[in-house]
């Protein structure tokens, strides 16, 4: 196990500071039927009238079992993207520290970064969209607190050799977060059960994904128990509502949910041996993900093809290394056919 000092990287305002404590933070529950006037609600009961509660108790415990971790080592928040900010305000004091990011990568991470006034410095991807592990650990310095890996990466779709983040886990003096959204899809494992060798790592996953919650926006950092006890202390108090933590009970153990992954992985393949047919499209990238990355002619022009035919892809012609690619999303195999239909015609015309 890697020995590392967290505190020296967390921001001495955090470390000092005092947790804001919700009302039902404050109590033990002893009764069946406990009264509550404590937090200024409304009485009558309606569903919803009651703060939920903060600590996500329930839903930790169904994904710790599920994923097979502590739920002591879970944080819980608004969507990934909470999560993503809150580990900036932990880590990152404004204007002084720096983050290294990995273009073309996940854009949340610059905007964040933007939004928290650290300076992002960027390492691109080599061309076949590997690390650089020398160049980023050339750029490198005392204040540099925070790198973000995203396997399977996005837009790329491609996964990063385990070799490669063990190197960069042990190597790197900061915090390590590893965002995996997209690993339900890969055949490469999840990092989940390696926390307790790397305290410098953060596990970032989605249910937006695989799991198809993304209405709920519900996302959750695995890390050492240091780690988390810091982000569930600056987390807003009550920022899993209600019907987001009743909704993600009943969905976390849906039996369809390997089934459905096993479709779209299914249709990804059916989908990419058609595409080979399109003459436009000059190139199509492995993925692990739930979609693919293809170079056509002329992403610009394909791009706006395709919305004409009501057809929604995504443009990734102004990324690094992605000129002329669009990101195409899996979906149900009529919209893969009607996607298919599209693209044959304008391969005719």
């Amino acid at each position: 196990m890697k020995t590392f000092n967290i505190e020296k990287l967390i921001r001495k305002n955090v470390l000092q500071m005092k947790a804001y404590t919700a009302a039902r933070d404050e109590f033990q529950k002893t009764a069946p039927e406990m009264i509550y006037l404590d937090a200024n609600e409304n009485p009558f009961d309606n569903g919803v009238n009651r703060y939920p509660d903060p600590q996500q108790q329930d839903l930790k415990k169904v994904i710790a079992a599920f994923r097979n971790v502590s739920a002591a080592a879970i944080t819980l928040g608004n969507g990934s993207d909470e999560l993503l900010d809150l580990i900036f305000r932990a880590f990152c004091t404004p204007d002084q520290d720096n983050i290294i990011t990995l273009p073309p990568t996940y854009g949340m991470y610059e905007v964040l970064a933007g939004l928290n006034a650290v300076e992002n410095r960027t390492v691109q991807l080599t061309p076949d969209f590997q690390l650089n592990i020398p160049e980023i650990l050339n750029r490198v310095d005392p204040n540099t607190k925070l790198l973000f890996i995203c396997s399977p990466n996005n837009p790329t779709g491609n996964t990063f050799p385990e070799k490669a983040i063990t190197s960069l886990l042990e190597q790197f003096k900061g915090i390590i977060v590893l965002d995996e959204a997209y690993i339900d899809f890969s055949e490469t494992g999840s990092w989940l059960q390696k926390i307790a060798d790397y305290p410098n790592l953060i596990i970032i996953q989605t249910f937006s994904k695989a799991f198809g919650m993304a209405g709920i926006r519900l996302g959750a950092a695995y890390a050492s128990e240091a780690i988390t006890a810091i982000l569930n202390k600056i987390k807003p108090p009550y920022n899993i509502n209600t019907l987001t933590q009743e909704k993600a009970l009943t969905l976390i153990n849906d039996t369809k949910v390997k089934y459905k992954i096993t479709l779209i992985k299914a249709e990804k393949e059916n989908l990419i041996k058609v595409l080979l047919e399109v003459g436009f499209i000059k190139k199509i990238y492995p993925s692990a993900a739930n979609f693919i990355l293809v170079q056509v002619d002329d992403a610009e022009k394909r791009y706006r093809q395709l919305i004409d035919k009501g057809i929604v892809v995504r443009n990734r012609n102004n990324y690094p290394l992605c000129q002329n690619c669009l990101r195409i999303t899996i979906g149900t195999k009529e919209e893969n056919n009607q996607l298919l239909t599209a693209l044959l015609e304008m391969n005719r015309s």
